[in-house]
């Protein structure tokens, strides 16, 4: 097959594209084309170019002059040699004629995007248009064509990306309305639905929200499934078109770029996954502290566990940094922290409600929660719900964080100067309260067992920027709960 490809270019090369027969005397023009003699000769006659006047090459149209032609013995030598092979002349079987003059379709006419043979070339209406070679137009239209190709080819890609973030963007948005929900039934569900109704208002709105981020997610997503179709259709099309014969490839051609052209990846308008509103239940709902206050406990500050950096009050109400020089013998004290800046409350829970708050102003380290009785109190501390600690804590002053594994942060929309602690022990719930907004902050779930104390954490003394100290609210109010005042 190759070879029988390479005999007929040969045979192709032999051919003189005026009588389209075997070469006879081959001679060349200026522009490098070949003709037999007396076919060259008979085309200047007929343009009435006599002399040296210069006359256009019958197959590319580039300027020429007599007096240039040259004879080429070696192409003679090479059709010689093809006749004494048996190749027959002229046109192959099979291969496309003009219509109008019979002859073979060697030339590509840019303006009307039709194949012409040579006859047409010389006619009044192929006269004054760029016509090339068929096979190299031919070429030059596929490397524009691969052009687009990789164009569209790059645009599906991008589109694949966007598709790709767009259903991202409304997977996050399902898990944050998941969480809201979640955080949503949990908190109502400790206030004994007393306030029913403002969750069913807050869900509804959420749920109203979530529709209509989900509706623009969806609409971008049909927008880019649309374009993507478009383009998959146009790109089917080209890689098609690419594989017809150079005619057929060739037909329309124009219509086919300006459409191609005109394609341009429309980015879908961009939509914000973040929740208009806070849904945290809101202040007006004045019966949620009302509720929390029923199961309030009057806590107090344990002298004998304190750090000996700490300084109590006298009602033990209050505690706060000292600064003062440590003494060893403060440390003889099993009860007591060594390391840790912490003291903890007298009071020991061990089953039932209990509630209380404390007062943290504007302090910028503090730590509050419980800890269990048995949980240790010397050397290196990690507070974590597995060492049988469950802190709320404030660094930096502003890093609010719930000492999970790993770290939960959290950001509160108020800066809390009062925090209430509810603890549910049957429940296996220690939520924190942001009494200066009335919002709900954190949630610690677990399974309880034995006896928890409250947890006061003072942090680094920070050069007295952070002496002020933590005050516990007067509530003396004790019932409902199950505790034990040491």
């Amino acid at each position: 097959m190759a070879l029988s490809g390479a005999l007929e270019r040969l045979q192709e090369e032999a051919i003189c594209s005026i009588c389209l027969e075997y070469m006879s005397e081959p001679v060349s023009v200026d522009c490098g084309h070949n003709f037999c003699r007396g076919c060259i000769t008979k085309h200047c006659q007929e343009k009435c170019l006599w002399n040296d006047a210069p006359f256009s090459c019958p197959q590319c149209r580039a300027p020429c002059r007599r007096s240039s032609l040259r004879p080429n013995r070696q192409l003679a030598n090479i059709v010689e040699s093809i006749r004494q092979l048996g190749l027959g002349g002229g046109v192959a079987p099979g291969t496309p004629l003009c219509t109008q003059h019979d002859e073979r379709l060697k030339l590509f006419c840019e303006v009307d995007e039709e194949a012409i043979c040579v006859v047409c070339r010389e006619s009044q209406h192929h006269r004054s248009h760029a016509v090339y070679p068929i096979e190299e137009a031919a070429q030059v239209y596929k490397v524009k064509l691969q052009k687009v190709l990789e164009h569209l080819s790059k645009e599906v890609e991008d589109m694949k990306k966007c598709e790709s973030v767009t259903k991202m963007k409304m997977q996050e948005c399902k898990e944050t309305v998941k969480k809201k929900r979640e955080r949503i039934v949990s908190e109502f569900g400790k206030l004994h639905r007393l306030l029913a109704a403002e969750e069913k208002l807050l869900l509804q709105k959420l749920e109203e929200e979530e529709k209509q981020i989900l509706v623009m997610i969806s609409e971008n997503v049909v927008r880019l499934m649309e374009q993507k179709s478009l383009l998959d259709e146009l790109i089917l099309e080209i890689k098609e078109k690419m594989h017809l014969p150079d005619e057929g490839l060739l037909k329309d051609m124009k219509c086919i770029l300006s459409r191609c052209e005109a394609v341009k990846f429309q980015t879908p308008k961009a939509v914000s996954v973040t929740l208009k509103e806070d849904y945290s239940i809101p202040e007006r709902c004045l019966g949620m502290r009302d509720m929390l206050k029923k199961f309030k406990v009057d806590v107090t500050l344990d002298p004998e566990t304190a750090h000996p950096d700490l300084i109590l009050s006298e009602d033990h109400k209050s505690v706060r940094r000292g600064g003062r020089k440590l003494l060893v013998s403060f440390f003889d004290n099993p009860r007591r922290f060594s390391s840790a800046p912490v003291v903890l409350g007298v009071q020991l829970f061990f089953s039932g409600r209990c509630y209380w708050e404390v007062h943290v102003g504007d302090k910028p380290e503090w730590g509050l929660g419980l800890c269990k009785e048995a949980a240790s109190r010397k050397g290196n501390i990690l507070f974590s719900p597995n060492n049988g600690y469950w802190v709320l804590r404030l660094q930096n002053g502003g890093n609010y964080e719930a000492l999970t594994c790993p770290v939960s942060r959290l950001t509160p929309s108020i800066r809390p100067r009062c925090i209430g602690i509810f603890l549910d022990y049957e429940a296996g719930e220690i939520s924190f309260y942001n009494v200066s907004d009335r919002s709900h902050l954190y949630t610690f779930t677990d399974k309880f067992s034995g006896k928890l104390r409250p947890l006061f954490y003072l942090g680094s003394f920070l050069g007295g920027k952070n002496a002020e100290p933590l005050v516990i609210s007067w509530m003396r109010d004790m019932q409902g709960t199950g505790c034990i005042v040491l």
